[in-house]
């Protein structure tokens, strides 16, 4: 009998794919593996792995059963050791669409807000002051405000669409988009750095991008800009944009994904100022949620009959 490993999942049940699993005659285990060693042991013989956080590293591809499927629930598979996937020719899925308009969402309210100073203006009216000028200068109109994009993708385009309404000017940098935006133009990273009133970062970790934004590239942006992180947060060196926070090097920022999650209790971040905080919530809504499942349960009953998967991880061979 074939079988199916889930070997982490933060979601009430797992229903629907235990369903899809049973509906093709496997069998079915849903665990809460946190090591890499409790992942090999859990998934070896499997035919099908079902991972969220948890590592998947080669020892534990090695262990899988021939022709296997692993399956990442989520946008990113930085967790996935691909080459590993590649060497021992096992399919890899992901689910990089299922909570689009939610990132979009979250990343341009994040942006809204830092833009206008809510945070700031509630906090001045809770210590009895009432000076609006005093606390939101300097403040642009929309129409004079430039959106940076580091990256143009499938959420970056979706939060320009969301934003184009009020007005701002927008500039991208994206080596890998050939399309066209309407007020978008595409530029170099230094220019993109420069000329940003809000940067909002839309790139994959790579070897490339990872520390991408640091003290060098804080040094390039006004010191009015503010910076939104909603998509992986090893793109930022957080001591340095920490202390570009502290010392006004930069008015604001907003994140939702860090380097390590959960945010540890040393971090400098946790008291830089002008930062708005965010665990990693910005996937997040019921409507979301049972997307991501019912495509992971399509997954599973794709592998288990044979079909091809409805989205490899890009590089994956298999």
């Amino acid at each position: 009998m074939k079988r199916v490993v889930v070997t982490d999942a933060t979601f009430p049940d797992v229903a629907r794919e235990e369903a899809a699993a049973r509906a093709a005659g496997a069998d079915f285990q849903r665990l809460a593996c946190k090591t890499a060693e409790d992942v090999a042991a859990a998934i070896k013989g499997a035919d099908v792995a079902v991972v969220q956080f948890a590592p998947l590293t080669r020892a534990a591809i090695a262990g899988l059963a021939p022709n296997a499927t692993a399956i990442r629930y989520g946008v990113g598979y930085n967790n996935f050791d691909l080459p590993a996937l590649n060497d021992h020719a096992v399919k890899a899925a992901y689910v990089p669409d299922y909570c689009t308009a939610e990132v979009a969402d979250h990343t341009a309210a994040s942006i809204l807000t830092l833009l206008r100073k809510l945070t700031a203006l509630d906090a001045s009216v809770r210590r009895h002051e009432w000076a609006a000028v005093a606390i939101a200068k300097p403040l642009k109109s929309f129409t004079e405000t430039t959106i940076g994009f580091l990256g143009f993708g499938r959420i970056a385009q979706e939060v320009a669409a969301r934003l184009a309404p009020f007005g701002f000017h927008f500039i991208a940098h994206d080596p890998y988009f050939t399309g066209q935006f309407p007020r978008l133009t595409l530029t170099d990273l230094p220019t993109l750095l420069a000329q940003s009133d809000a940067l909002t970062l839309h790139a994959p970790a790579t070897p490339e991008t990872t520390g991408i934004i640091n003290a060098t590239t804080l040094a390039q942006m006004k010191p009015t800009a503010i910076l939104v992180n909603t998509a992986r947060g090893d793109l930022i060196n957080e001591p340095a944009l920490a202390a570009a926070l502290t010392n006004g090097h930069l008015a604001g920022a907003a994140l939702d994904v860090f380097q390590t999650e959960p945010l540890p209790a040393d971090s400098p971040l946790r008291t830089a100022p002008n930062l708005l905080l965010g665990p990693h919530a910005a996937w997040y809504s019921e409507v979301a949620v049972e997307r991501l499942q019912s495509l992971v349960a399509d997954e599973i009953t794709r592998a288990l009959t044979g079909q091809t998967t409805r989205k490899p991880i890009p590089g994956s061979t298999a």
